[in-house]
C-alpha cells in the first residue's frame, strides 16, 4: 500500500469517526445530567457508565478474536457503527433513567463490535505512514467531531429545546457517518483488509509478548483511576459548580484539547517509542482532585487535563499495541487491550463512585494513587524490556 493511499484511507476513516463522535460524544456530554434529570443517583450514574464501559470493552475481546479468525473486519466495522449510532437518537424517547442507562450500554456495545476490527484496518495503513502519526491523525479528526457534538447539544439546551430534541438532532451526523463508511469500503475495501499481503493466519504475540502483558498491567491501573466524565459532570451538576448548559461546552473543550494533543503525542511516540507512555499517568493524576471541588477554575483545568489524557490514550496506547503485536493478531490484541480497559473502568468507576458518595476528595485521592501505581508499573516494565 502506497503512503498516499494509506494517508487518504486514514483520513477518510477519521472523517467517519468525526461524524460518529459528533453523534455519541455530543450525547455523552449530557448523559450524566440527563440521568440525574430522570432521577438517577450518583451510584446509579457510576454503575451505568461503568457497566456500559465494561460490557463494551469486554465484548471487544470476543469480536477481536472473531474478526481475526474470519477476517471479516469490514463487516464488524459496519455492524458496530450501526448499533453505536442507533442508540443515541433513541435516548430522546427514554422516560425512565433505567431505559436511558440501557441505551448508554447499547451504544457502548456497538462501539465494542466495531473497534478492534476498525483498529486492525487502521493499523495496516498506519504501518506505512508511522503508527504514532497515523493514529494521531485519526484522533485529530475523531476529536473534531467530539468538539462539535457537545457544542450542538449546548446550542439545543441554550435554546431550551430540551434533552430529547438534542438527542434527535444527533441523528443527522449518525446517518452521514454510515454513508462515509460505505464510501471508504467502496474505495479501499480490496486494498485494506486488516492484514498485509503475505500475513499468515495463526501467528501469535511472539516474540514481544512479555512487553504486551506488562502494557496491559499498566493500562489496567491507569484506567481504574481515570474518572469517567459522567461522574465528573454529575459532580458539576449536583454541586452547581457550573451552569448545566456550560457542562457540554466544557466537555467540548476537553475534546478540543484531546485533538490538539494527538498529533504531537503521535510524533513523540514515533521518536521515542514506548517511553512516551509515561505522559499518560502524569497528566491524569491531578484530574479528579481538581474537578471534585467547588471551584469553576479548578474544574475547568481538571477537565482540560482529562481531555489531554484521552488524547494520549487514543494515540500512543493504540500505537503501542500496534507496535508490540504482529499483524495477523492485532484485532485480538486490540480486543484484549480494550477488554482489560473495560474491566478496569468498571471496577474503577464503582470504586470512585462509592468513595465520591462518602467524600469527593477521597475519590480524587484514590485516582491519584492508582496513577502513581500505573507509572511505577510502566517504569518497571520499560526497565525489564531494556534488559531483555
Amino acid at each position: 500500500m502506497k503512503a498516499r493511499s494509506a494517508a487518504l484511507f486514514v483520513g477518510l476513516m477519521g472523517l467517519v469517526s468525526m461524524l460518529a463522535d459528533l453523534t455519541y460524544e455530543g450525547a455523552r456530554g449530557i448523559t450524566g445530567p440527563f440521568l440525574a434529570f430522570l432521577g438517577a443517583s450518583a451510584l446509579a450514574v457510576g454503575l451505568s457508565s461503568g457497566l456500559g464501559e465494561f460490557a463494551g470493552y469486554a465484548l471487544r475481546l470476543v469480536t477481536g478474536l472473531w474478526a481475526d479468525k474470519t477476517r471479516g473486519y469490514w463487516t464488524f466495522t459496519f455492524v458496530g457503527y450501526f448499533l453505536n449510532l442507533l442508540a443515541v437518537p433513541l435516548l430522546a424517547f427514554a422516560q425512565r433513567w433505567e431505559w436511558a442507562a440501557a441505551l448508554v450500554v447499547l451504544e457502548r456495545l456497538g462501539k465494542a463490535v466495531r473497534t478492534p476490527a476498525r483498529d486492525a484496518l487502521l493499523a495496516q495503513a498506519t504501518a506505512v505512514v508511522g503508527h504514532g502519526k497515523g493514529f494521531g491523525l485519526h484522533e485529530v479528526l475523531d476529536q473534531l467531531g467530539a468538539v462539535i457534538g457537545p457544542l450542538v447539544v449546548a446550542w439545543a439546551l441554550a435554546r431550551e429545546l430540551g434533552f430529547s430534541t438534542a438527542f434527535l438532532i444527533l441523528a443527522v451526523p449518525a446517518v452521514a457517518a454510515l454513508s462515509t463508511l460505505t464510501l471508504a469500503r467502496v474505495l479501499f475495501g480490496k486494498v485494506v483488509a486488516g492484514q498485509p499481503a503475505g500475513a499468515t493466519q495463526g501467528a501469535n504475540f511472539a516474540p514481544r509478548v512479555p512487553s504486551f502483558w506488562w502494557l496491559l498491567a499498566f493500562v489496567a491501573l491507569h484506567v481504574a483511576g481515570f474518572a469517567h466524565f459522567q461522574l465528573l459532570a454529575f459532580h458539576l451538576q449536583k454541586h452547581q459548580v457550573l451552569p448545566t448548559v456550560s457542562i457540554p461546552v466544557l466537555f467540548s473543550l476537553a475534546m478540543l484539547v484531546d485533538g490538539a494533543v494527538a498529533l504531537p503525542a503521535g510524533w513523540l511516540f514515533d521518536r521515542v517509542g514506548l517511553k512516551a507512555l509515561c505522559l499518560v499517568p502524569l497528566v491524569t493524576a491531578p484530574v479528579a482532585l481538581l474537578v471534585f471541588t467547588t471551584s469553576p477554575i479548578a474544574a475547568a483545568v481538571g477537565v482540560a487535563l482529562w481531555g489531554a489524557a484521552m488524547g494520549l490514550e487514543e494515540t500512543i496506547l493504540k500505537a503501542a499495541v500496534a507496535t508490540l503485536v504482529e499483524a495477523p493478531r492485532r484485532a485480538t490484541a486490540f480486543g484484549l487491550f480494550h477488554a482489560v480497559s473495560g474491566l478496569a473502568w468498571l471496577v474503577g468507576s464503582l470504586l470512585l463512585a462509592g468513595l465520591y458518595s462518602q467524600n469527593p476528595l477521597a475519590a480524587g485521592a484514590a485516582s491519584l494513587m492508582l496513577q502513581v501505581l500505573a507509572l511505577a508499573t510502566l517504569l518497571g516494565g520499560l526497565a525489564l524490556r531494556s534488559k531483555g
